[in-house]
């Protein structure tokens, strides 16, 4: 235990542009320079100002006085800025009077959790959590993540956050408050998270001290944050876990980039499982608060696979559930919760947070939701306080996988697959980014969001007028259609001035006659640049 001490909270008199790090829910920026039109913007004095405004909001949202000292965990993944900006938080928490639990590599969900676990040995629960990350954009990013024991902060918490550090750097910077020092502690927080999920499979196999005894289970961390799930959970429960790869944190990630998403971190999971012969593959991406899986064929349990996965587990648990989902999920997986397994698919906005809530506000409003999951890998239940963490949406397919094992002790992954079995799969799927040019005359120095809500409209009346196409009767983002026996959805991006465009179809054909149809439709849009959507028709 030792305590922080210094001479000011944030001292530079550098300009910082505070609201332009947000996004969406998180804060995000460049750290590392390097990159060639990537100035860096997350300095260690904005962050200690960030830090300080997050320990002044949380005693607000407390309705605390000026007198309380809050516990702070802090935690970060395997980024190459992570030390200084683990310090630089540090010293924006203790200079502000407030103690912090140092928790040094760690995961997204367990900095949530530390905000619920009773352990006072431990120093536990935090009044609060900070993760250092950028998930799983480039090595010279990183960013925040926050939470409390209500769960993650939403847009105008973050805004609020950022307003405060704003001012609380242009008083640093004016020699402000004067400093006070708060005490930090060092705690292994990992092995306390870990110990959870090995008891939650355990108790899904009536107790028995090694469930997966036999099984070999094989891990891909990405060189993140993600290692600790092969020591701490794995082999506990007795899984053979020889093969696991890229366990060892490396900011620079060497071998692939951290994302279960990322075609190339894909066939490295399934290559590792073939090679090996295992039972069934995971991979974390780099925070592991997303993750998917692959069978002992090599088949892709990720995006709709995973989602129909986990709904197949949930609703043999909560029958009739509904499920959310982003809007990009395709039609056969709607089918697949509905007529197969009989629950309810609440198709939603893209965004993990915006889909989390959305099944909270349904719970609040008499209709009962158990699973929230984006085609990401964020996955979130009610049972775990709707936190998205890529380890125990796992541990629910080890659960799985140790109560069949306790009845077949030679049985593997096909426990998992048969329980898609029934989901159609379209035979092409594309996304594809159309972008605004935001110099272009067409806008008439309007905004990109302006410009791209007036290509979804005249596309939603060119469709109107196809016998060919449908609208979708219910939709919450964006312009999504039926037709040709697939569908696509044009939507604005959340953050960027591009519309990206999904395309799912079971033939090449018929998704061309899809491309075609929004080709058609916003051809007059000269600002908006098809070159992708024409490079897609073309091939």
């Amino acid at each position: 235990m030792a305590a922080t001490q210094g001479t000011s909270a944030v001292s530079s008199s550098e300009k910082v542009d505070f609201l332009k790090l947000q996004n969406g829910s998180d804060i995000r920026g460049v750290a590392i320079a390097g990159v060639e039109g990537e100035p860096v913007n997350i300095t260690e004095p904005g962050t200690e100002a960030i830090s300080a405004a997050f320990a002044e909001w949380l005693l607000n949202k407390k309705k605390a006085d000026g007198l309380r000292r809050l516990r702070i965990s802090v935690g970060h993944d395997s980024r190459i800025s992570a030390h200084k900006l683990q310090n630089a938080v540090t010293h924006g928490i203790t200079a502000a009077g407030h103690d912090v639990l140092q928790f040094g590599l760690a995961s997204t969900p367990a900095m949530f959790n530390s905000t619920l676990t009773e352990d006072e040995i431990h120093h536990c629960p935090a009044d609060g959590g900070i993760m250092i990350t950028a998930s799983h954009l480039p090595y010279n990013r990183n960013g925040f993540k926050f939470f409390t024991s209500d769960g993650g902060l939403n847009k105008a918490d973050i805004k609020d956050i950022l307003e405060r550090a704003s001012r609380l750097y242009e008083e640093s910077a004016h020699g402000g408050k004067q400093e006070q020092t708060g005490v930090v502690t060092t705690v292994d927080y990992m092995s306390i998270y870990a110990s959870d999920l090995v008891k939650a499979v355990r108790t899904s196999a009536g107790n028995k001290e090694k469930p997966l005894e036999g099984l070999h289970i094989v891990v891909d961390a990405g060189n993140g944050a993600g290692g600790f799930f092969v020591d701490k959970v794995l082999k506990p429960l007795g899984a053979v876990t020889s093969g696991s790869q890229f366990l060892e944190p490396d900011g620079l990630f060497p071998n692939h980039i951290p994302n279960p998403e990322d075609k190339a971190a894909m066939e490295a999971i399934t290559q590792a499982v073939l090679n090996n012969k295992a039972d069934l593959g995971i991979i974390f991406d780099t925070d592991v608060d997303r993750s998917a899986a692959v069978d002992s064929s090599g088949r892709e349990l990720n995006r709709n696979r995973l989602i129909a996965l986990m709904s197949a587990i949930v609703l043999e648990e909560h029958p009739g559930t509904t499920v959310v989902t982003d809007s990009v999920t395709s039609d056969g997986l709607s089918a697949f919760i509905e007529n197969k397994l009989g629950g309810k698919h609440h198709r939603f906005k893209r965004g993990y947070k915006n889909v989390i809530d959305e099944a909270i506000r349904l719970n609040s409003a008499g209709e009962e939701s158990h699973l929230a999951m984006e085609t990401s890998g964020h996955g979130a239940l009610k049972e775990n306080h709707w936190l998205d963490d890529g380890a125990y949406l796992m541990v629910k397919l080890l659960n799985k996988l140790a109560g069949a094992r306790t009845l077949n002790p030679n049985i593997g992954s096909k426990v998992l697959t048969d329980l898609v079995e029934g989901l159609e799969d379209a035979a092409v799927t594309a996304e594809i980014r159309l972008k605004i040019d935001q110099s272009h005359a067409d806008l008439k120095g309007g905004s990109f969001r302006d410009y791209g809500e007036s290509i979804l409209k005249h596309l939603e009346n060119v469709i109107s007028k196809d016998p060919n196409l449908n609208k979708a009767p219910k939709n919450y983002e964006g312009v999504r259609v039926s037709g040709y026996g697939g569908w696509f959805l044009l939507r604005l991006s959340l953050h960027d001035p591009v519309l990206p465009l999904n395309i799912e179809a079971q033939s090449k054909d018929d998704a061309i006659k899809l491309g075609l149809a929004v080709l058609a439709a916003t051809s007059e849009f000269s600002a908006l640049d098809t070159t992708a959507l024409n490079k897609f028709l073309q091939q």
